[in-house]
């Protein structure tokens, strides 16, 4: 435990919990949606924020907030204006987000791409306490709008035209979720990585579906399966000298092949009960999560818990 009495460590200690507690938050809907990609394509948008950061000599974190919340907002804009599909909003965010990122930050003072690196994969020594503090205001936001609202935003991730038909502000939620999404990729950059940031959010949701049945479970679960990769993906890169991004992402890998192996005896039972073909490992291609569209339009979507 020696590694505690480095200042630097508990810093990013501090912030792969934060992390591993937050990502998940976002993530469900984001899998709910069908959207697991959208998390890169914001996290290559924060990468253009970073070197506008550098160029004007501000913090990178919170000029990379900015921007990926207006790329965020933009592509939702565009996709529900039906002008571009999902998938073409999102491949503009990948390119023109990395474009602008290695662009600017060569035009920035003494700069260079490699001056980006940190933030591409992480590095456990670059977390300061300014970072700490940016961390903890923007994951209080998160978490917020991600359970303070969760049924508003389940219903509009499971079905947005009965959400419409109910009376909710459609719109404004989408909005609100993408600006969330930015928010949880910009807090998470510093330790997992820009590149790697959207698989903090995926996977540990996509390992508690193996296991839960229900909204409520999953997300309690994946939040648990989220700091379990996070904390021991740090560590792990302080006594391995390896970047702490690549860590986790395969720590939380192995944690999905491992959660559907031990949850395949269950997935089997279900299956003869429903009459249905066995899954396959992992679940369906394309699976929805855990809980059922809602039969009455008059009650919510979520269970109460």
């Amino acid at each position: 435990m020696e590694f505690l009495n480095y200042a630097f460590m508990q810093r990013a200690l501090i912030s792969a919990l934060v992390i591993g507690l937050t990502a998940p938050v976002v993530g469900i809907y984001l899998v709910q949606r069908r959207q697991a990609l959208m998390g890169d394509g914001i996290g290559h948008v924060a990468l253009t924020g970073v070197a506008l950061g550098f160029l004007f000599n501000t913090s990178p974190v919170w000029m990379a907030v900015v921007v990926s919340a207006i790329g965020a907002v933009g592509m939702e804009l565009l996709r529900l204006s039906g002008k571009a599909r999902g998938d073409i909003a999102l491949a503009m965010l990948f390119y023109g987000g990395m474009a602008g990122g290695v662009m600017i930050i060569n035009l920035a003072p003494g700069g260079s791409t490699a001056g980006l690196t940190s933030y591409l994969w992480g590095s456990v020594t670059t977390v300061s306490a300014s970072d700490i503090t940016a961390i903890l205001v923007l994951a209080g936001f998160v978490l917020l709008v991600g359970l303070g609202l969760r049924r508003q935003l389940f219903s509009v991730c499971q079905d947005e035209e009965f959400a419409r038909v109910t009376g909710l502000p459609v719109r404004a939620l989408n909005l609100l979720l993408a600006v969330t999404a930015a928010a949880t990729v910009t807090v998470a950059m510093r330790v997992v990585g820009l590149l790697l940031v959207s698989a903090l959010m995926v996977i540990p949701v996509v390992a508690a579906q193996q296991a839960t049945r229900s909204y409520a479970g999953t997300l309690a679960v994946a939040c648990g399966f989220g700091v379990v990769v996070s904390v021991s993906g740090t560590i792990t890169s302080y006594y391995a000298d390896v970047p702490p991004g690549a860590t986790i992402v395969l720590i939380a890998m192995g944690l999905f092949a491992l959660t559907a192996v031990l949850t395949r005896p269950i997935a089997r039972r279900r299956a003869r009960r429903a009459g249905r073909p066995t899954p396959p490992l992992g679940g369906a291609a394309g699976e929805r999560p855990t809980v059922p569209a809602p039969a009455d339009p008059g009650r919510s979507s979520l269970p109460s818990g």
